[in-house]
């Protein structure tokens, strides 16, 4: 299973993939995200010299900045915004315009809007509710658990997090967590 876009979607994989629910915006909610968006990043005189892709997703159920865009090289992302103060240029007047959406900085570039309350705790609350996964037996890996950051709300369902640099590491930590687990049978 996987539930992308900050948990706004759960997928289930048996023979076949499955959207299991979708948490989607309006169309008034999705005009009113970009324009304040788009806003918020001019007010924000961020000197972005080069971009790789698009720097505004509409996912549907989540609105996502990448200020380098998505397809910027991982080593460009990581100097970019390393103590997050070029991000909350624009995520401080969002917070005020936008007070009824969540609002979260994501990896090294990123900005994530998504309705209020559908977040990574409420992912882990879904698995729990779909699946039947007691949470202390969770375990849940992300690069922004800090406060603001994306994943935080994850650290408040009582399942156990781990702390990650970027996808390399998290990859490491699954296939050892696997590893594990593979020995033990």
């Amino acid at each position: 299973m996987i539930l992308p876009t900050c948990g706004t979607k759960f997928y289930r994989y048996r023979k076949d993939w499955k959207k299991l629910y979708e948490e989607n915006f309006t169309a008034e909610e999705r005009e009113k995200i970009l324009n304040n968006l788009h806003t918020a990043i001019e007010a924000a005189h961020l000197d972005i010299k080069k971009t790789w892709g698009a720097q505004i997703e509409d996912r549907g159920s989540q609105i996502t900045f990448s200020a380098l865009g998505q397809q910027a090289p991982l080593d460009q992302k990581k100097v970019w915004d390393p103590d997050f103060e070029k991000r909350k240029k624009i995520v401080e007047p969002l917070k005020e315009t936008l007070s009824e959406f969540s609002i979260g900085m994501g990896g090294t570039t990123s900005i994530d809007i998504v309705k209020p309350g559908i977040d990574k705790a409420y992912g882990i609350r879904k698995l729990n509710e779909i699946l039947e996964i007691k949470i202390p037996e969770m375990l849940f890996i992300g690069d922004a658990l800090f406060e603001g950051g994306n994943d935080y709300p994850a650290r408040n369902t009582g399942a156990d997090c781990i702390q990650v640099r970027d996808p390399d590491e998290t990859k490491r930590i699954i296939e050892t967590i696997i590893a594990c687990l593979t020995s033990k049978n």
